[in-house]
């Protein structure tokens, strides 16, 4: 959901006191607007835990804790924007969401030490994201590649918070998950007229292709797992071809091919610790 001023604004109730208003606008949820976001969170959950090839109650839990770190970033950002004014609302579910994860994370923290490392990247990504939102740089490369880098920690916490182990091939999932994310920035920056050339999605896809190819080669992913990447290599493909129609196409459609290349990159991972 968008905040917007009227969502803000006491409601017209003519009988009512002026201080019913404001009491109600303490309970409506503040919701991350960010929908890509959440198919990127969900799909890196569920890929670390195919990697576990297991489902228990400190997966659920890692889920819950992920979505609400999640959900924490958004109004600590919206009050960050709107510096000059004080926002309560923001700061008190900002505190909710932050209360669940930190609460929910704290717990499988003692289950499991090694899930430190994962909250120490997430909360440096949230602190460098917020500086980039004061000084209005969020939609830099750099840091929204931090921001897809974060998001898919997602993977790593579920195969930790699953078995309580560790081992390289979480942390090649995690590069892959990455990888493949990162590439939607670069192709929808092809809808801008300032960042239309083709020149820099192709390297990025160069270069992760080749990093991938190196996972491989270290063990750290297996063949079929590396060769998922293959999709954000055809979408870049299909892209390439259909750059006219993909330019001026409406952003509900953009979104809708994200969402069938985050799919089916979801299958054949799946497939690839299923199989």
């Amino acid at each position: 959901m968008i905040v917007t001023k009227s969502d803000l604004a006491p409601e017209p109730i003519a009988s009512s006191p002026k201080s019913v208003a404001p009491v109600r606008s303490w309970y409506r949820p503040i919701l991350s607007a960010n929908h890509g976001a959440y198919v990127v969170l969900l799909v890196s959950f569920l890929t670390g835990a195919a990697a576990a090839q297991q489902w228990n109650l400190a997966t659920t839990l890692a889920l819950v804790s992920a979505f609400a770190g999640f959900q924490a970033e958004y109004p600590i950002s919206l009050q960050i924007r709107q510096r000059h004014r004080w926002k309560p609302r923001f700061l008190l579910w900002g505190s909710i969401y932050a209360g669940i994860s930190l609460a929910i994370g704290s717990y499988l923290y003692l289950q499991t030490p090694m899930l430190l490392w994962i909250y120490f990247g997430a909360i440096a990504a949230l602190i460098i994201d917020s500086i980039s939102v004061r000084y209005r740089q969020q939609r830099t490369y750099a840091n929204e590649l931090l921001t897809f880098t974060a998001v898919c920690l997602s993977a790593p916490l579920a195969y930790l918070a699953t078995t309580g182990t560790w081992n390289t091939a979480v942390i090649g999932l995690w590069l892959l998950n990455t990888l493949f994310f990162s590439s939607a920035i670069f192709t929808v920056k092809l809808r801008k007229p300032n960042t239309a050339s083709l020149i820099p999605p192709l390297v990025y896809h160069i270069a992760s292709a080749a990093i991938i190819t190196g996972l491989w080669f270290l063990g750290w992913l297996t063949p079929v797992t590396a060769l998922c990447f293959g999709i954000a290599v055809l979408k870049l493909g299909f892209i390439s071809l259909r750059k006219s129609w993909y330019c001026t196409a409406p952003i509900q459609n953009v979104a809708s091919l994200e969402t069938f290349c985050a799919l089916s990159f979801l299958f054949m991972v799946l497939i690839s610790y299923f199989r």
